[in-house]
């Protein structure tokens, strides 16, 4: 696997979410007669040494995944509202390479030769994340962060944060460019998926 850099990466994909507007589990929805779990999987890998899986649920998934793959049970702390950002904590305590790549599981839409390009902005980076950037703020859930945001993650959700946006807001981001705004579509509904798979015929 060439990643187009000088160093290891591993990805993180976070499969958590209870898809309460899908009505049910679109981690195992097909888009091209894949699951959309394996879609993403197969995406991070071809510029990953190694995947990590964040989800509570790796016995649903273990038979869609391959050997690069790991599982990292997400604990959710009691009395809390569930927020990917304790996900991505999670899983990035178990990083060991200087950058990770950050995917939701609901992202089908991004090409792997974007991911690529993307990826080489990482050479000579002085940025804590390189993510996408909309009207609203970042897409903190397609992107690139250093491992050694870990310890500012930690301190902010140990003060109650749970939002991207307020822990990124005071970081150095580098925004990474779009071809088309559609390629992070958020495949969450059942109307959702049916766009996915006509725009993909």
């Amino acid at each position: 696997m060439n990643n187009n850099v000088d160093f290891p990466l591993t990805g993180i994909v976070l499969a958590g979410g209870k898809s309460s507007r899908m009505g049910t589990d679109k981690a195992l929805l097909l888009i091209d007669e894949v699951p959309m779990l394996r879609l993403v999987c197969d995406r991070a890998l071809s510029i990953c040494d190694r995947l990590l899986v964040v989800t509570p649920w790796q016995e649903r998934y273990q038979p869609l995944l391959l050997d690069k793959c790991q599982f990292i049970r997400e604990v959710q702390p009691q009395g809390a509202a569930t927020a990917p950002i304790l996900g991505f904590a999670q899983g990035l305590a178990q990083v060991n390479t200087d950058w990770v790549l950050l995917q939701a599981v609901d992202l089908p839409a991004l090409p792997k030769e974007v991911l690529q390009s993307w990826v080489t902005q990482l050479n000579n980076c002085n940025a804590i994340a390189l993510l996408p950037r909309h009207t609203k703020g970042w897409e903190p859930l397609c992107g690139f962060y250093r491992r050694d945001c870990l310890s500012s993650l930690t301190s902010f959700i140990n003060t109650g944060g749970r939002s991207f946006q307020h822990w990124l807001k005071p970081q150095f981001v580098q925004v990474l460019t779009v071809p088309d705004a559609q390629m992070l579509f958020n495949c969450n509904t059942p109307e959702d998926l049916a766009a996915i798979n006509k725009r993909r015929c």
